[in-house]
């Protein structure tokens, strides 16, 4: 286990309402790493985030010993990788495994946010056909699930925390696309709330409510409502 001198050697840039960032939070908790968390600006970005990531310009950024990693997926096999004695493992041992879970979380980031964010940034049939392909690619998930208690079968790992960031925008999502993802997919439902069971995944995620208000003004800054 890595010892510190002190909490400032962990870093953390994020933006509240980040699905990525909250991935790298909840990684954290469940290895009980203490961090400093920094809030970004992500209309006038600051100089701190603008160094430590100055290809993509995006949060989250890990720091760690003054070094940064970037992109939400590859600091979770970096927290992984430098804390594996800290709590149970993201990922599985069977290098099988370990590509399988790198598969999904790939295909979670690839497919989730652009007809995520089409869902209440669009109109008509544009968000007619988001619709279509969310619902589509949650009962994709929702097939790969199947009967395990996790993504990964009995313990909570690299896919769920790739993808149970996103519930904290299901209400957005239902709200502008006009449906029910319970109705739609209840296996992810009752997937969610195991996954809402852990103290890691409960105190990490923001209210729905406060999502939805910050969606609606985003619309607003848009001109669409």
């Amino acid at each position: 286990m890595a010892e510190f001198k002190d909490q400032e050697e962990v870093v953390l840039l994020d933006f509240w309402p980040s699905m990525y960032g909250m991935r790298v939070r909840i990684a954290l908790a469940e290895k009980g790493i203490k961090y400093v968390y920094k809030e970004q600006d992500l209309i006038n970005k600051g100089s701190e985030l603008l160094e430590m990531n100055p290809v993509h310009k995006k949060v989250p950024v890990l720091i760690h010993c003054g070094k940064p990693i970037c992109e939400s997926l590859i600091i979770l096999e970096y927290i992984e990788e430098v804390w594996k004695g800290n709590g149970a493992p993201l990922l599985p041992s069977d290098p099988y495994q370990r590509a399988h879970a790198r598969f999904w979380a790939n295909f979670i980031d690839q497919k989730l946010y652009g007809v995520g964010k089409n869902l209440w940034s669009r109109k008509g049939d544009e968000k007619e056909a988001a619709k279509k392909v969310f619902i589509e690619t949650l009962k994709v998930l929702e097939g790969e699930l199947g009967e395990k208690a996790y993504f990964g079968g009995d313990t909570f790992g690299f896919i769920d925390i790739s993808f149970i960031t996103f519930y904290s925008w299901f209400h957005a999502y239902e709200t502008f696309g006009e449906f029910s993802l319970e109705a739609e997919c209840p296996k992810i439902i009752i997937w969610v709330k195991r996954c809402l069971h852990r103290e890691s995944v409960s105190k990490t995620l923001p209210d729905h409510n406060k999502i939805l208000g910050f969606v609606v003004e985003i619309r607003k800054k848009y001109g669409l409502e």
